[in-house]
């Protein structure tokens, strides 16, 4: 397939081949740390709500952790009242008011302390989902200034996984890991406090083992950040593979390419399910190496505790109290290690989604670009040059004069330049040499959306959204009447078929326009261009996908509709284009000959060549039939 059908292909519909499927390559993270810089950033306007969120946290938290303090002095006093009844003190017992103001204390900590956790996760939500909501708007803004060659060079897969897949795993860390990262933080060190309120030396025990869980950590962590990213560039390959392969499922079935399309499916879901099972088997040994460390700390505080209230220099309670908070210690640490690997993937993600962002965007309008108040048409091609590779020249000195109100049909052999040449005249690339002019001005000096608005488009590739048929009529035009709609589809010959649909013009097309022909999508979109009354059309086989008669109706159609108009018409079938005032014949991306149907006869060159070359083939069709 040549670069011109390429192009041609991922702009005027779906992809359908091999050529822009699974296989391009995801970079792996480079910048972990910028990453995450930029990725705090968009919290940045947030920072007094986080701030709100941290106090929250602290509150909730000094709650929580003073609790097994109180609580060991209930211990204590439970104990102390025991062993005076067991050694005979008189009036010895437990004191049980006093207990129950413990308990009484702990219901209140606890109540005051779910309070605060409520506000947090609160007020958490709302920031994460506003961040995302944010960044999500700057991706959906970024694509829609992006050229042409970038949604040529990833797969409608690839471009999905990342607006939704990796957005989606940086909404779940905002919202979730980070809260409990916050809190984890907050933990740990409200509970060094206390444990050193008890003992400072069971203290530093507990404390000792950070160093050896952080020693264990780093190379786990480092080594499954590659599975990660391992895992999410298969996934957005086996999204890639998969939305091909429904889109063009007609194709794959035609040319019975099931078992190959299978074979591809399991070669990429083999390489997702080994970089996921090794993510997740390194991550997940991360758990039993943390609590062997943690256990080996609660052997040396139980001995340590031990020998300090021997000595009179803690209470029992203070014992339960400290391995209460070692566990909870332990806990926080734990949580840390676990969201360490979800930063791991998040980041991943949020580098894909940064690497959207960071895509050349299409030449801005200059300060001086200009709108064209009573536009007539005339186009110019002065000495214009273009190649999609550098070392692969398409187009060269092509020179063109088109007046206004001409019909232009622009025909030659498959690669030489004809789509090429529409998309340059409305900018989706960019000319390396040479000028290209719309009534004597530059169109780089012409606003791009004021530009394009000059232009209708009849494609061979119909293009239809979800909605109903009068929404997709009228969606070249704002502020449209209902009666400028239904006369632009009698224009077009669609207004029959529509009526004898059961909702007429309220009939709602789905995703793919799967419930109606393929005849009737064309008739719809030469209705939309009528309903646009554009200045300059481009149409692209526009009657390739309807039967004869009603190619006859749409013809007279068109005529009407190109009256008074300037036109490009790429055509492959010459029998349709006979009356375009200039038949421009391109070859290798040159125009090799010019002229009208009658004088390009005439001459018996490459036109005639093709003219009669297809009219004997229909007259050997007819004659066969």
């Amino acid at each position: 397939m040549s670069n011109e059908q390429k192009h041609h292909q991922s702009r005027m519909g779906p992809r359908r081949g091999p050529h822009h499927g699974p296989g391009m390559p995801v970079q792996k993270a480079k910048d972990f740390k910028g990453t995450l810089r930029r990725l705090v950033g968009y919290l940045k306007p947030y920072k007094w709500s986080l701030f709100s969120v941290l106090i929250a946290t602290i509150l909730s938290t000094v709650f929580t952790i003073a609790s097994p303090k109180i609580m060991g002095k209930a211990t204590t006093k439970l104990f102390e009242g025991l062993m005076a009844k067991l050694s005979g003190t008189p009036g010895a017992g437990i004191d049980f008011p006093y207990i129950l103001n413990i308990v009484l204390l702990l219901a209140g900590l606890y109540l005051v302390s779910s309070l605060f956790s409520y506000i947090q996760q609160f007020i958490m939500a709302s920031i994460a989902q506003k961040t995302v909501y944010d960044i999500r708007e700057e991706v959906n803004h970024k694509l829609t200034r992006l050229p042409l060659k970038f949604f040529d060079s990833k797969s409608h897969g690839d471009v999905l996984s990342r607006v939704v897949n990796d957005m989606e795993n940086v909404s779940n860390t905002l919202q979730q890991s980070l809260t409990m990262m916050i809190q984890s933080v907050v933990t740990v060190l409200g509970i060094i406090v206390m444990m050193l309120t008890i003992s400072p030396l069971m203290t530093l025990i507990v404390i000792c083992t950070i160093p050896l869980s952080l020693f264990i950590l780093q190379p786990i962590t480092k080594r499954s950040q590659r599975f990660f990213m391992a895992q999410q560039k298969n996934l957005g390959l086996l999204n890639g593979h998969v939305e091909e392969m429904f889109t063009g499922h007609e194709v794959v079935k035609a040319y019975g390419h099931e078992k190959q399309s299978v074979e591809k499916f399991n070669h990429i879901n083999e390489d997702l399910y080994r970089a996921g099972w090794k993510a997740q088997f390194i991550s997940g040994v991360i758990m039993p190496i943390m609590t062997f460390v943690n256990n080996i700390g609660y052997v040396f505080v139980c001995i340590i505790g031990g020998i300090l209230v021997t000595h009179g220099a803690i209470q029992i309670g203070d014992i339960q109290a400290f391995i209460q908070y070692a566990r909870q210690f332990s806990q926080p640490i734990n949580q840390v290690a676990n969201i360490a690997n979800i930063i791991q993937a998040t980041i991943a993600s949020a580098e894909r989604v940064f690497e959207v962002l960071d895509e050349q965007e299409e030449v801005l309008d200059g300060a001086s670009a200009m709108t064209l108040s009573s536009p007539k048409g005339d186009v110019r091609f002065e000495q214009v040059s273009f190649r999609y590779k550098e070392d692969e020249p398409l187009i060269e000195d092509l020179n063109l004069d088109v007046k206004s109100g001409q019909s232009i049909a622009i025909v030659g052999p498959t690669g030489a330049g004809k789509t090429t040449l529409v998309n340059l005249l409305m900018r989706f690339y960019e000319i390396q040499k040479g000028k290209i002019t719309i009534d004597g001005v530059d169109i780089t000096h012409i606003k791009r959306g004021e530009l394009r608005s000059l232009f209708g488009m009849v494609l061979q590739d119909t293009w239809l959204f979800k909605g109903t048929i009068k929404e997709n009529i009228a969606y070249g035009r704002d502020r449209v009447s209902d009666k400028e709609i239904f006369e632009a589809a009698k224009a077009a010959r669609a207004d029959h078929f529509i009526r004898t649909l059961p909702d007429g013009y309220e009939t709602i097309l789905n995703e793919e326009a799967s419930n109606i022909s393929q005849g009737q999508k064309q008739l719809l979109t030469i209705a939309r261009a009528i309903l646009a009354q554009p200045t300059i059309l481009i149409l692209d086989e526009a009657t390739s996908s309807v039967d004869t008669r009603t190619e006859i109706h749409i013809q007279e159609a068109m005529d009407h509709l190109l009256k008074g108009k300037t036109s490009f018409i790429i055509a492959h079938r010459l029998s349709t284009i006979q009356n375009a005032d200039v038949i421009l014949v391109m070859k290798n991306g040159t125009v090799i000959e010019q002229g009208n149907h009658k004088d390009l006869l005439n001459k018996e060159g490459f036109y005639a060549e093709l003219y009669y070359s297809q009219f004997h083939q229909g007259n050997t069709t007819q004659q066969s039939s």
